[in-house]
């Protein structure tokens, strides 16, 4: 029986994707990022609050699904699938997307005044520090589908070598031993960190995902705490902005703190209310599940065009630079999504898989 919360809440997180990407264009840390508008702590506290435990959640997600697709699937026929729907997407972004972005970053912050075919190449040979803010090569969004590529390969050799000594004791372990499974984050946070994203964080709950958290019997039994999960994920992630954002001193050791209490407690918290609330599928919701991955390769792109259109238009007031490309860059993306999931090969080139015949 297909688990439809997994589904609801991928689209779900990666529908908070357009205005978390619009909001950093208004960062008060100094990250680059392809449009650089005066800082805001109001918009900058939405990055805060929901970067710990957004991407972790999706691979977490990815791991879940990997359980029940390699029931299905041989280790080769996952392996063709994961090529499909994630380099070739990874491709075509890099090839198609990215040097849009990164031309028009460098027009906006470095008032780049060559022609976008003179700047192609340049995207290719300018390599600093992947953010693609000063034009230079980046993965932008693609870096996940390559992680996920990556960590899909080896976790099929983990898989490999340990599954029978570790899938049947899983049904037994108590919800205070899955607390503790939280414990290793903070650890894994710098191992084989390329611009603060751990390979090796995500490898680790994507294998929670698929050792744990995809069975019936762990999720029922943390869907008991679901409250004070969710309670405690919020608190903290609170904490968390006003110690990183708004308390004026800092507080390092109690900010990485608040950081990995929030990632684990609203996976937690959203995994146990998800598989409650959320099981469900109706027409809107298998919409969104079918457009989700065309609308997370899709998303960004019209959320840098938009805020370079409207820089100067709306220059000064953060309201609406930051309201109005979230309005139109989900208008706009799931205008293209719908286009792309309608043409044959450009369905193809974003990784979606072909329709079944009726």
């Amino acid at each position: 029986m297909r688990k439809h919360y997994i589904d609801n809440l991928r689209w779900m997180v990666i529908l908070l994707l357009i205005p978390y990407h619009v909001a950093q264009a208004f960062n008060t840390w100094g990250e680059p990022n392809y449009i650089i508008f005066n800082s805001s702590r109001t918009l900058s506290s939405i990055i805060v609050f929901f970067s710990p435990f957004i991407m972790p959640l999706l691979f977490l997600l990815a791991g879940m699904s990997t359980r029940f697709a390699l029931k299905k699937r041989s280790v080769g026929q996952y392996i063709s699938e994961r090529c499909k729907r994630l380099i070739v997407p990874l491709l075509f972004g890099v090839i198609a997307l990215l040097p849009v972005m990164t031309f028009l970053a460098d027009k906006y912050n470095y008032h780049y005044e060559g022609s976008f075919l003179s700047h192609y190449r340049i995207f290719f040979t300018r390599v600093t520090d992947f953010t693609g803010a000063d034009g230079g090569f980046s993965f932008g969004q693609f870096w996940f589908l390559l992680y996920l590529f990556v960590i899909s390969l080896l976790a099929v050799g983990i898989i490999a070598i340990q599954k029978k000594c570790i899938a049947k004791r899983v049904k037994t372990i108590p919800t205070w031993v899955i607390l503790l499974f939280g414990l290793p984050l903070p650890l894994f946070n710098d191992w084989l960190s390329i611009g603060g994203k751990s390979l090796v964080e995500y490898l680790y709950v994507f294998l929670l995902g698929y050792y744990v958290f995809s069975d019936d019997a762990v999720i029922e039994r943390i869907s008991k705490w679901k409250v004070p999960f969710l309670l405690i994920g919020v608190v903290s992630g609170i904490l968390d902005v006003y110690l990183f954002l708004w308390s004026g001193t800092s507080y390092a050791t109690l900010n990485t703190i608040a950081r990995f209490v929030t990632e684990w407690f609203m996976i937690l918290g959203l995994l146990s209310f998800g598989s409650e609330h959320i099981n469900f599928n109706n027409k809107i919701s298998a919409y969104l599940s079918r457009t989700s991955f065309a609308v997370y390769s899709l998303h960004f792109i019209f959320v840098v065009v938009t805020q370079y259109l409207f820089a100067d238009v709306f220059a000064g007031n953060k309201v609406l630079l930051f309201l109005v490309p979230v309005i139109l860059s989900y208008i706009l993306t799931f205008l293209a999504s719908e286009v792309f999931l309608r043409v044959p090969v450009l369905r193809f080139l974003i990784g979606v898989k072909p329709e079944k015949k009726k």
